[in-house]
């Protein structure tokens, strides 16, 4: 620890133990936008980062701070130099995976991304990051590791890919990926929202930097946009020379070098304390309460959810009228195998995807048919969810764009939920019947 910064560390208490006083086991709702110093020195301690604490909810909040201890543990995450949590909870998924992406790039570097991803993160990746200066390379096959290798510039800072893809249901090869991002100095940033904590701890696999939409499976109910950044603490950010916003002195925050000063855990507090602080993008007291009830009940939704979408893609796959299904835990699936192993048996995940016969027109004619699923730009909610990607989440891209995310035009993408199966089933079937026209 660095005698020139003085941090001290401590374990911080975030509000998820119970109240000696009183029992209580809930976590406060800390509706505030600003905390009371004790005085001059606990303020000037507090902003020079001598001591941690609550200073202002753009940065930190007790509320917000339970769901990051609880989120850091459950994914495997470094506990830093100064007691914090190794996670970082945010406004959105996509807040946190642009987060994610600058705390350790800037105008000049270079992204490696697999294609399959969702569209909204294709768009930031393919179009936004370039805008700020930060090329974004898509290899062509995400499951060929030569490409990953020869995609590699000298200003190559990320690779980046979802565990899980949505809507093309490939499963990331963590471990290859992974192996070829260390042996050239670069770190693995990986998308679990779909899988969660429930189905792999992919820090536990090679990657270094987890992030989620916490909106999904996380929350569980349709009610709360955030997202989440997870610091594994695994990557040494000193040893290849590439990442001088880690390792040289930083001119908006005193001049500390992080790494130098924090080592294990300095990015997820770079994330905060700079680049949180400058671009704001707060999570809300009342919607980290909220994710509190989801993480509290996660297991035992996930084992209904994936349960259901394996009968589900079974029953399509059984369907004269149905040309594919996207499902890794069919055998039928190339991802079958890699699904097992890094799944370790519990399922194969519950977003799962269809092309039906008839194309765009029967696959929207399906969609509005439906009266069980609810017709939103979501997953992960305990209703079951359907969308028509083409025509609505992977519309903004070209239709070269939309195939290589796996989306044509009568793809169906279902989100599982956890009604009776036979109530499901029931309702898939209205959508079949108006397919037809």
């Amino acid at each position: 620890m660095s005698q020139q910064w003085g941090f001290e560390t401590r374990q911080i208490h975030v509000g998820g133990d119970p109240d000696p006083a009183t029992g209580a086991r809930a976590v406060p709702i800390y509706q505030t936008t600003s905390f009371e110093f004790r005085d001059a020195a606990h303020a000037q301690n507090l902003f020079a980062l001598a001591e941690i604490g609550n200073i202002y909810t753009r940065i930190m909040n007790p509320t917000q701070g339970a769901v990051e201890a609880r989120l850091s543990s459950l994914e495997g995450g470094v506990t830093t130099a100064v007691g914090l949590p190794g996670a970082l909870v945010v406004s959105s998924g996509q807040a946190a995976e642009l987060l994610a992406i600058l705390t350790i790039t800037e105008a000049g570097d270079h992204v490696v991304a697999s294609p399959s991803l969702y569209g909204g993160t294709y768009n930031l990746f393919h179009h936004t990051l370039p805008k700020m200066g930060i090329e974004v390379t898509f290899v062509n096959d995400p499951h060929d590791l030569e490409e990953w290798r020869s995609a590699i510039r000298p200003n190559t800072k990320v690779f980046f890919g979802e565990v899980l893809a949505n809507p093309r249901n490939d499963i990331f090869d963590i471990e290859g990926v992974s192996k070829v991002a260390h042996d050239n100095g670069i770190p693995l940033i990986v998308d679990n929202t779909v899988p969660t904590p429930y189905g792999i701890r992919p820090i536990e696999w090679g990657a270094d930097i987890v992030v989620h939409s916490l909106t999904k499976f996380i929350g569980g109910h349709g009610t709360s946009i955030g997202g989440a950044i997870i610091d594994g603490g695994t990557f040494d950010f000193g040893a290849s020379g590439r990442f001088a916003n880690m390792t040289e002195p930083d001119p908006s925050y005193h001049g500390l070098a992080y790494w130098p000063a924090l080592g294990p855990g300095s990015y997820i507090i770079k994330a905060r304390v700079q680049l949180l602080r400058d671009l704001g993008m707060a999570v809300a007291p009342l919607n980290s309460f909220l994710f509190l009830q989801g993480l509290e009940t996660l297991s035992l939704r996930m084992e209904r959810h994936w349960s259901n979408a394996h009968k589900v893609a079974e029953y399509l796959a059984g369907r004269d009228d149905v040309e594919q299904v996207a499902y890794a835990g069919l055998p039928s699936s190339p991802w079958h195998e890699r699904a097992k192993k890094y799944f370790g048996g519990k399922g194969f995940g519950s977003v799962l995807a269809f092309d039906i016969a008839g194309g765009r027109e029967a696959g929207q004619r399906f969609v509005e048919a439906l009266q069980l699923h609810s017709h939103v730009a979501n997953i992960g909610d305990v209703r079951s969810l359907v969308i028509h990607p083409a025509s609505t989440t992977h519309s903004q891209l070209t239709e070269e764009e939309q195939i290589s995310t796996g989306v044509r035009p009568g793809l169906v993408r279902l989100s599982v939920g956890l009604e009776a199966i036979e109530d499901i089933l029931a309702d898939l079937e209205l959508g079949f019947a108006a397919a037809k026209g």
